[in-house]
């Protein structure tokens, strides 16, 4: 007789929330976004399309936590270049090359992220999820600038809100540049564009 195995183990949410974000990234970074489908997305990663709703809300809340872990990710790289880096200089070299690596080894990211603006702009329910993403990536950014100016010993040109700001928009700007004419904005083009940019903000202290 063939015992009862009992119950299956139920899969813990952070892992569920894991898959379903794993699959997501794949699944929008081949399809896009209008054709890629809750049902594949839930059963590649094993489970079903009910999940997808008691995790994340809708295909809309799903795409943005997409969005929003490659941001994550990302300062999370920029904010350890900051650390042990001397002197500004050194600092503005590191996060130059950092900022411009990702945006130039992750086009689908950035595809996807001028995908989602454009539905923003047209749809209420999607802007209501770009919108809080988009300020918090503003404020990440203005913090970064604050650590920044602490770590080495300067000033910013300006206040750090507005200098975040400056930051975030030249990087969504120069993914978008670069997805449209990647011949003309290489890499060495926009590591040149964070470089004077980030020098501008984070002038030496003795010239301010």
């Amino acid at each position: 007789m063939t015992e009862n195995p009992g119950p299956a183990r139920r899969v813990p949410r952070e892992e569920v929330r894991r898959r379903l974000l794993a699959e997501a990234v794949r699944t929008f970074t081949e399809r896009g976004y209008a054709d890629a489908r809750l049902e594949d997305i839930a059963h590649a990663a094993g489970f079903t399309k009910g999940a997808v709703y008691s995790n994340f809300g809708g295909k809309q809340e799903l795409f943005g936590a997409v969005l929003g872990g490659g941001a994550e990710d990302e300062l999370a790289t920029v904010t350890a270049e900051l650390e042990d880096a001397g002197d500004a200089a050194t600092m503005i070299d590191r996060v130059a090359r950092t900022i411009t690596a990702r945006i130039v080894a992750d086009t689908g990211h950035g595809q996807l992220g001028l995908e989602f603006a454009a539905r923003a702009a047209r749809d209420e329910r999607t802007r209501a999820v770009l919108t809080p993403m988009r300020r918090a990536q503003r404020d990440a950014a203005a913090r970064s600038v604050t650590e920044a100016a602490e770590r080495t010993g300067t000033r910013p040109a300006i206040p750090p809100e507005l200098a975040g700001l400056i930051v975030h928009c030249l990087t969504n700007g120069l993914v978008n540049e670069h997805l449209a004419d990647p011949e003309a904005i290489t890499s060495d083009v926009i590591e040149e564009a964070f470089r004077a940019v980030l020098k501008a903000l984070l002038p030496p202290s003795e010239n301010l």
